[in-house]
């Protein structure tokens, strides 16, 4: 027989050697199934993909919250100012109130001796006048500082050439000291002073006229300068009042015929009533607490005889000095704390009703 006819064999092929681990816990290999053992009726179980995760996606975290965090956290933010409140305010209020009760003096303490304080104050001359000196005080400058700065933030309002120097010129006094403002005021009052002179050369009096020297001139003095130094502060706030309201209702307004007062009245007045609201609400109780233009014009005394004088000026008065009542002081620094109370609830119950 033919070499090349004959089958040729071929070598047999050896295992490749896999190494086993020699670990012994090391997982068996499961036989590989054959057609014998499978079943028609099971469903193959494909396997679950694993999804492959993105740069962007985030892996789920399972913590429900912070561990840290407890129902008192937030007020440990509120600490400080609370602290700062309670020493400040609370007991100081609460220690006036005590020593109301009392017959205290400066240089000794005092014996309980109930609302003895307040029946005194109520039946004495000094605190009625200072009571009304207040309330007057109170009735000429808040309805100026309602109704000038409103006027004067529309003029500063528009846009023309230089408006800025009129602003800050009119915001000057705000910044000044209550006791620059009062000796300037003083100079310019006084008998010999700038208004007196300009009115002898002009010959249109024969005689200073009593600025400083006379009670009630004296309160009319200290009025103006209250006034004098209240217009820029206010005027802010009704700068801001005037910013929200919108241009086009003055555009319509316009288009219809109405003139600058009709659009005054209608448009401006009417936007600004709430701003109008807090701005008399802060008048009035800073024209009740006014102190400083009445000592610095009036001196020490407050005038001729006392007769301009204000609750708060009556209160220094009387609680200070090495005989100062310290007790009956407080009695009417609570009398007049109740005054203002009074004219803030009545101003709180105008605005909610101009809500309504």
């Amino acid at each position: 027989m033919d070499k090349a006819a004959r089958p040729q064999r071929k070598a047999p092929v050896a295992a490749s050697r896999v190494p086993v681990p020699s670990s012994t816990h090391a997982t068996p290999i499961a036989p590989a199934a054959t057609a014998d053992s499978i079943d028609p009726t099971t469903p193959a179980k494909l396997p679950t993909p694993t999804p492959t995760p993105t740069p962007h996606t985030k892996a789920p975290t399972t913590d429900p919250g912070l561990p840290h965090r407890r129902w008192w956290t937030p007020y440990l933010f509120l600490l400080p100012g609370l602290v700062m409140v309670a020493l400040f305010s609370l007991w100081p209020f609460v220690n006036t109130v005590i020593l109301s009760l009392t017959d205290a003096q400066i240089l000794k303490g005092g014996r309980f001796v109930g609302l003895e304080n307040y029946g005194r104050a109520l039946g004495d001359p000094d605190f009625w006048t200072a009571t009304v000196n207040s309330v007057v005080y109170l009735a000429v400058v808040v309805p100026c500082l309602v109704l000038l700065p409103l006027a004067l933030a529309v003029l500063v309002q528009r846009k023309v050439p230089g408006i800025g120097f009129f602003r800050s010129a009119f915001y000057t006094p705000v910044i000044a000291s209550a006791v620059v403002v009062g000796l300037i005021w003083q100079w310019v009052l006084r008998s010999d002073g700038l208004v007196n002179t300009v009115f002898e050369k002009l010959h249109l009096i024969s005689e200073p006229v009593p600025f400083l020297t006379d009670s009630t001139m004296l309160l009319i003095s200290a009025m103006i300068v209250t006034i004098w130094k209240g217009l820029g502060y206010y005027m802010v706030f009704y700068l801001a009042a005037l910013g929200n309201v919108p241009a086009s209702l003055y555009e319509a307004a316009a288009l219809d015929g109405a003139g600058a007062a009709r659009r005054f009245f209608s448009i401006t007045v009417p936007s600004v009533k709430p701003m109008m609201l807090l701005v008399g609400t802060l008048s009035a109780i800073s024209a009740l607490r006014v102190f400083t233009e009445i000592y610095i014009l009036g001196g020490e005394s407050g005038g001729p005889g006392g007769g301009a004088r204000t609750l708060p000026f009556l209160i220094r008065q009387v609680g200070l000095g090495f005989a100062g009542e310290t007790g009956y002081a407080a009695a009417i620094s609570i009398l007049l704390f109740l005054l203002t109370l009074v004219f803030s609830l009545l101003g709180h119950r105008l605005s909610k009703g101009d809500e309504r």
